[in-house]
């Protein structure tokens, strides 16, 4: 299937990120809907279960990998009638781009994405956001616990320690470490599950999204991994908003950032292909 939408684009799929379900996208499956989208938020493969399913038996997020769960998003993809638009949280947005990078999507969305390989920048909140699960190399074969002190750092560091443990106790499940290891050494790894050709002319539109105050993606990183794609010629796009946390899905405010993302994707998918490659090369994002 390729990338340019036949007609009108009315699809969107949506992946979820480490430590989350579908669930995580509640608010967004409505709100799209309402707006006359047909919403796919499906699980990441084997983890089509409750919250409360996956915490008491968390046997299915241990068996994740980077390369199962692209495998299992593109197959759902490429059975569709037309190029959906594609949005993805967290390392959903790191998935998104590998599948952007295979040809599939209308137009891309990384909602706060993990990196790609070659981004280089890991700040300080990053590490401390990642030691639950790093502190250990055992925990790569795991599903590592997500505590409400984890969780009120790394998704909570917006909203009262009250609204936190909501929050966590409706969204969290322990993180797969296998995933986040992938993730955190991919730049040493030659054959990374998480390496996309950033000089690629003929992929869907992209659009990365940052938050001002993320404690586990912060915003210098999703710069760096927009600033890669200078080598591309496809339509790039990078947009910031002030104080968003990781948790920018269901942060209070989060309307406003699932409208930019559909308004921005819907727009970029409507274009003719030859309007969202530029006439010279390289591209710098956001222009």
């Amino acid at each position: 299937m390729g990338a340019t939408p036949q007609g009108r684009v009315d699809t969107v799929v949506l992946i979820h990120g480490l430590w989350m379900t579908p669930r995580s996208w509640e608010g967004w499956i409505e709100r799209y809907t309402a707006r006359g989208m047909h919403v796919i938020a499906p699980a990441w493969p084997g983890m089509d279960r409750s919250v409360e399913q996956l915490r008491d038996d968390p046997g299915p997020i241990a068996e994740q990998g980077m390369a199962t769960i692209v495998a299992h998003y593109d197959k759902i993809i490429r059975a569709l009638a037309r190029p959906p638009i594609i949005m993805g949280h967290s390392f959903g947005g790191l998935f998104a781009q590998v599948l952007a990078d295979r040809g599939l999507g209308a137009a891309v969305v990384g909602v706060h994405p993990a990196a790609i390989k070659g981004v280089l920048k890991v700040p300080l909140s990053q590490l401390r956001s990642g030691f639950p699960i790093l502190r250990s190399p055992a925990n790569r074969s795991r599903a590592v616990p997500f505590t409400p002190d984890d969780f009120a750092y790394t998704f909570g560091n917006t909203m009262s320690r009250a609204d936190s443990d909501r929050a966590w106790e409706r969204y969290a499940v322990p993180g797969a470490g296998r995933v986040f290891f992938e993730g955190a050494f991919a730049n040493i790894d030659p054959r990374s599950p998480a390496r996309v050709d950033v000089g690629r002319n003929d992929r869907a539109p992209l659009l990365l999204m940052a938050g001002g105050l993320d404690h586990v993606v912060p915003a210098s990183v999703v710069r760096s991994n927009a600033g890669l794609y200078q080598k591309s010629r496809a339509l790039t796009a990078y947009e910031e908003f002030p104080g968003r946390s990781h948790f920018t899905v269901g942060q209070a405010g989060w309307e406003e950032v699932a409208d930019y993302a559909l308004d921005w994707a819907l727009r970029a998918a409507a274009l003719p292909r030859e309007a969202t490659i530029a006439s010279e090369s390289p591209r710098r994002y956001g222009a």
